[in-house]
């Protein structure tokens, strides 16, 4: 904790960070698609409206916290959909921010970029990480296949700067996360109410999501349970809970589970707000983290 508090103390903090022109470039690519496409709404847009999610924190189309197995944007089969988020978590000694975007191939492949800094509050400071993800779905449907839809994906994620990972015991500033996920909409399940299900099963050996790094002195690669549950009050209106199983690889940094309560509103096919209140345990040292998170979304 003391090496972690010296290492941020200072107010003009070395780890500033500048946006790489390979992610900037990508997610200028992306909106400038999306605008593209707000003009010729027909491009894409046959499936039911919140079908593709929201984007996680880490970009792929999910939760907040956890990917699921639709994929991104109302596109179809022959359809082609672009979207871009921008998200906000803050909780007592952090504050994180995601810029995001991703494309829906034919409703077969998702490929998106984020990029997170968090914003060290108490500490000082600043860390940051750029995301590259691509999910593939299988085979299934979210509405009609009895078991729904079953999606693969990968992660590749590159510290900023990894200096403070690497002393706080991190083996590597990069790392790539692999996952399975399941999602099934049940029809009418809560009085009378649609119920949506999600259960991701990841491979991965990022500390804090990858904030703080990949691997460490207590391990390396395991196998995490994520979980969703979400109840359309309306056909707009979907309200939840998820809770993502975490690794605990430094001895310096005890890592705790992430959970939620969140609650989306899709306004229409290509604007989405979601909030969510945090628990997210201990970051870093400094314990109990809580707070809230807003991301706005716009899908074409």
């Amino acid at each position: 904790m003391m090496l972690f508090q010296s290492m941020f103390s200072s107010s003009s903090s070395p780890f500033r960070l500048s946006f790489p022109g390979c992610l900037g470039a990508c997610l200028a690519l992306c909106l400038s698609v999306c605008l593209a496409l707000a003009a010729t709404p027909s491009f894409a847009g046959s499936r039911i409206v919140g079908t593709g999610g929201v984007s996680a924190i880490e970009g792929a189309a999910g939760g907040g916290l956890s990917p699921w197995a639709v994929l991104t944007s109302t596109a179809s089969e022959q359809e082609i959909g672009v979207t871009a988020a921008t998200t906000r978590a803050w909780v007592d000694d952090y504050r994180l921010t995601v810029t995001s975007a991703s494309v829906n191939i034919y409703d077969r492949v998702e490929v998106s970029v984020a990029r997170q800094t968090l914003d060290l509050e108490t500490l000082g400071g600043e860390l940051g990480q750029d995301i590259y993800g691509a999910k593939l779905r299988l085979f299934g449907d979210v509405l009609y296949y009895p078991w729904g839809i079953w999606s693969a994906g990968v992660q590749h994620k590159r510290l900023v700067d990894g200096t403070v990972p690497t002393a706080l015991g991190a083996d590597e500033t990069r790392g790539t996360d692999v996952y399975l996920s399941a999602s099934k909409l049940l029809f009418s399940a809560v009085a009378g109410r649609n119920v949506l299900l999600n259960a991701t099963l990841r491979n991965t050996d990022a500390n804090q999501g990858g904030l703080l790094g990949f691997g460490g002195d207590q391990g390396n690669r395991s196998w995490m349970a994520e979980g969703s549950v979400g109840v359309f009050i309306t056909p707009r209106w979907i309200v939840g809970a998820e809770y993502r199983q975490k690794p605990d690889n430094l001895s310096v940094a005890t890592e705790d589970d992430w959970q939620s309560l969140y609650s989306a509103y899709f306004f229409n096919k290509h604007l989405s707000l979601t909030g969510a209140w945090l628990d997210l345990g201990d970051i870093a040292g400094l314990p109990s983290q809580h707070g809230g998170y807003l991301s706005l979304q716009a899908a074409f």
